[in-house]
């Protein structure tokens, strides 16, 4: 079962995550979605993504995890590249790193739980996108999420009940 995401028209920032019977508010790219993926675009790629890993904060989680998705303990050098020019463009670092590179250990609680999603990773080609996740949404109101960098982001609740239905052959479709 795949999880499908639409914009909603009137605000391009904010969409409707499905999967299955559950249906979720989520936000999208501040610029909204688009076919052409460029780094800092602000905007949510359109297309089919596997789910690659899923990220978690352990020191902000009560209940233990589960999911079919593989899983690890976010460490605070964790970080992922977001430098087009270098050889581990979107990948995961540790930090501190020689190229730029956003660190996932956070203060806020975006990372606290983040799934990452296969965008431009079979190869990374320079300057197309990267760090693209599905995690923890700005807002805890459902009608004034925060649009993201180019993420799919939801309430923390709903993130978490997704991980145990969710397997590596689960894709995430944003159109």
């Amino acid at each position: 079962m795949d999880i499908i995401v639409t914009a909603i028209s009137e605000n391009p920032s904010r969409g409707i995550l499905k999967f299955g019977d559950r249906v979720f508010p989520c936000a999208l790219g501040k610029g909204g979605i688009t076919d052409i993926k460029v780094e800092g675009d602000h905007k949510s790629p359109v297309g089919a993504f596997n789910l690659r890993s899923v990220y978690y904060r352990y020191d902000k989680l009560d209940a233990p995890l589960y999911s079919k998705v593989p899983m690890m303990a976010l460490l605070r050098e964790d970080g992922w590249c977001d430098d087009p020019s270098d050889t581990a463009y979107n990948k995961a670092v540790m930090l501190p790193y020689h190229a730029s590179a956003e660190a996932l250990w956070r203060d806020d609680d975006l990372y606290d739980v983040l799934v990452v999603l296969g965008h431009n990773d079979s190869p990374a080609l320079p300057g197309k996108g990267s760090a693209i996740f599905m995690h923890v949404a700005k807002d805890l109101d459902d009608k004034d999420y925060l649009g993201t960098e180019g993420c799919v982001s939801l309430r923390k609740t709903h993130l978490l009940e997704l991980l145990p239905a969710l397997t590596p052959e689960t894709s995430l479709l944003i159109a």
